[in-house]
């Protein structure tokens, strides 16, 4: 991935997740789309990973959806092929996410928001936490490109 595409990808996974789709499936479309990769199953496969993996309160889905598009580029496609390039990749990418917005949490990101929950949806949609999770979406986007573009 050039250097120059970094922004794009970010404004490319705000837009798909303006659009409905959901955190983890935006962000691998866009990192997908700036690695030249285009398959219908990419939204498909990130959809359980969205609202903290699956609104169980889990890990982020734009970091979730940032590892797979840290995957796509850097993981491996034979069993002798190393790993390490992708797991380097993915430490720092959560370093970076941890250290920027304080955790990788959903419900922890979202100020105690569960999306499990009936009242952690209303929150949800009272305290128009969608912002939030757009520019955590466009961000994990952006720290993930940014990342591949240094391994590339």
């Amino acid at each position: 991935m050039e250097a120059a595409a970094i922004p794009q990808v970010r404004k490319w996974a705000e837009e798909s997740f303006a659009s409905g789709l959901f955190c983890a499936e935006s962000v691998v479309l866009a990192i997908a789309r700036a690695e030249g990769v285009d398959s219908e199953l990419l939204p498909k496969i990130a959809t359980g990973f969205c609202g903290g993996m699956s609104r169980t309160c889990g890990t982020c889905g734009a970091v979730s959806g940032a590892i797979m598009g840290i995957g796509l580029a850097l993981g491996r496609s034979t069993a002798k092929a190393p790993s390490q390039p992708a797991y380097a990749a993915t430490e720092r990418l959560m370093r970076m996410f941890e250290h920027e917005f304080g955790s990788r949490d959903c419900h922890i990101l979202l100020d105690g928001c569960d999306l499990g929950t009936p009242e952690g949806q209303a929150m949800f949609q009272v305290r128009k936490l969608d912002g939030r999770c757009r520019q955590m979406t466009g961000r994990a986007a952006e720290i993930a490109a940014r990342i591949i573009a240094e391994n590339g």
